[in-house]
């Protein structure tokens, strides 16, 4: 059921608890160093991009009741998406423009957003990419995964980060400004990037997630 060429190796580490229900997994080196999550909930378990395809992190996810949606927040996440739709026989979900970049798999698209139940919805934040976005989860204050849309800083604050990845800078600006509108401090309480975890120095969230993101001078950028 868990095609894999990888040994188990004893030096994995487990994914870690970063809030109820919610785990970090390592760096995934097939992602640059991307963090991906998965949401243990009631409605259906949601892994945030792609981890490592390793016999700790496939071990992991079974002992949790596998997986039913896999959403990749931009083209960067894809990592062994192939094999782990065959292991866990999951959804997953990618925004269209994306989606060409998975050629043999079964997969759900989306334009600008795609509400998978009440409390979940999946945010189009193109500029990262073209098909950028984030995961939204209605628990807990409001948790936003923000894939590499928003990472944090060496100061551990949330921006928008210019690489020479990034696809159209204006762009993913402009996101940042739809989720200020979308969103307010009632309802958008933690982040949890896709990359730079590091600089959260042990924490694994950016907390008072709405009112960091209201201090940013977008003009700036």
């Amino acid at each position: 059921m868990f095609p894999t060429n990888q040994e188990p190796s004893h030096k994995s580490k487990l994914p870690k608890a970063i809030c109820q229900n919610i785990f970090a997994f390592p760096p995934n080196r097939d992602t640059l160093g991307g963090t991906s999550y998965l949401i243990v909930g009631n409605e259906a378990n949601i892994l945030i991009d792609s981890p490592a395809w390793e016999a700790t992190n496939q071990d992991f996810l079974r002992d949790q009741g596998g997986i039913d949606y896999l959403v990749i927040t931009h083209r960067g996440a894809i990592g062994k998406t192939a094999a782990i739709q065959q292991g866990f026989n999951c959804e997953v979900l990618i925004q269209e423009q994306e989606a060409y970049l998975l050629p043999e798999l079964k997969v759900t698209t989306f334009r600008e957003k795609l509400q998978l139940n009440p409390t979940t919805e999946i945010i189009w934040t193109p500029g990262h990419s073209p098909g950028s976005s984030c995961l939204y989860y209605g628990h807990q204050g409001g948790i936003l995964f923000s894939g590499r849309h928003l990472l944090p800083n060496q100061q551990g604050e949330p921006a928008p980060l210019r690489t020479a990845k990034t696809f159209h800078w204006r762009r993913q600006i402009n996101s940042v400004r739809s989720l200020l509108e979308k969103f307010s401090p009632a309802n958008l309480q933690y982040i949890l990037p896709g990359a730079n975890t590091g600089f959260l120095r042990g924490k694994g969230v950016i907390d008072n997630a709405y009112d960091k993101l209201v201090q940013l001078d977008l003009q700036a950028l």
